[in-house]
C-alpha cells in the first residue's frame, strides 16, 4: 500500500451496478400482483436504502399490510426470480466502474458491503470478470441489521483487517456510496466517505467528504488527497 489510501469498501447497487431501476421494476411488478401499488416516488425517497426483506417489511408497516413469514418468503422468491431475469438481458456495470475497480485492486485491498444477495453481486462481478478482485464481501444476510446501521461497513473493515493480515485505519478507509442510507452507515463504522450522484442529487448525500458523477471520473489521487486530510476539517461540499 502507497499514500495515505490503506482501503475501499464499495457499495454495489447505485455504485458498482446499475441496477437500482432493475430492482425498481422487480419489486413494482411483485408488489402489483398482491394488489399493491410501488410508485417511483415512494421507491427512491422512502425505500431504496433497504435491502429486500427491509424494504417489504417497512411497506407493511407504513401501509398496515399484514406480513407473516410465508408471505415474505414468497415474495422474497418472486422478486428474486424477476430481477434474475432482468439481469440476463444485459451489461449492469457503470461505465467506467470496471477499471476504477482494477486500478484500486492493483493498489489497496478493496471490498463490497452492500444489502444485495450475495449470489447476484457474484454473478454480476465474476459476468464483468472482476469478482476475484474483492478481498471481502458482505451481502444481505451477513449482519444482523442491514443500513444505514454502521453493521455493514464494520464486518467489512473486520474482515479487510482479518484477510489482509494488516492494521488499517478507518480514517485512511474510503467508502464509495450513492445513497444518504449508506453515507449514515459508513459514517457509523468510522469510514471516510466518497458520493457518487448516479441515484440521487449531491445536495442528498450529506456527509460525503468528496461527491462525484461516477466511478468513472473518480480518481486513485483523489482519494490518497482525501485520506490525508483532517476528516474533521475535509470541505464537505467539495466536487473532484
Amino acid at each position: 500500500m502507497t499514500g495515505a489510501l490503506q482501503s475501499i469498501v464499495f457499495d454495489f447497487d447505485g455504485v458498482i451496478a446499475d441496477s437500482e431501476p432493475l430492482h425498481f421494476r422487480a419489486f413494482q411488478q411483485t408488489l402489483a400482483e398482491e394488489g399493491i401499488a410501488l410508485s417511483p416516488d415512494d421507491y427512491y425517497s422512502r425505500y431504496l436504502g433497504y435491502d429486500d426483506v427491509g424494504l417489504f417489511q417497512a411497506l407493511a408497516t407504513d401501509r398496515g399490510i399484514p406480513l407473516d413469514a410465508s408471505r415474505m418468503s414468497a415474495l422474497l422468491a418472486a422478486k428474486g426470480k424477476r430481477l434474475e431475469a432482468m439481469l440476463e438481458h444485459g451489461h449492469v456495470l457503470f461505465p467506467g466502474a470496471a477499471d476504477f475497480i482494477r486500478s484500486a485492486a492493483a493498489e489497496v485491498p478493496i471490498a463490497i458491503a452492500s444489502g444485495a444477495l450475495r449470489r447476484e453481486i457474484v454473478e454480476i462481478t465474476d459476468a464483468a470478470a472482476i469478482g476475484s478482485l474483492f478481498t471481502v464481501i458482505v451481502a444481505a444476510g451477513d449482519t444482523p441489521q442491514s443500513k444505514p446501521s454502521p453493521a455493514p461497513y464494520l464486518l467489512a473493515f473486520e474482515q479487510l483487517q482479518l484477510h489482509t493480515g494488516h492494521d488499517l485505519d478507518p480514517r485512511r478507509s474510503v467508502a464509495i456510496e450513492d445513497s444518504q442510507w449508506g453515507l449514515d452507515s459508513a459514517r457509523g463504522a468510522g469510514l471516510r466517505c466518497v458520493g457518487l450522484t448516479n441515484s440521487y442529487e449531491a445536495n442528498a448525500l450529506q456527509g460525503a467528504e468528496l461527491t462525484v458523477a461516477g466511478l468513472d471520473v473518480l480518481t486513485l489521487p483523489a482519494l490518497n488527497h482525501l485520506c490525508a486530510t483532517d476528516p474533521h476539517a475535509a470541505d464537505h461540499t467539495r466536487n473532484a
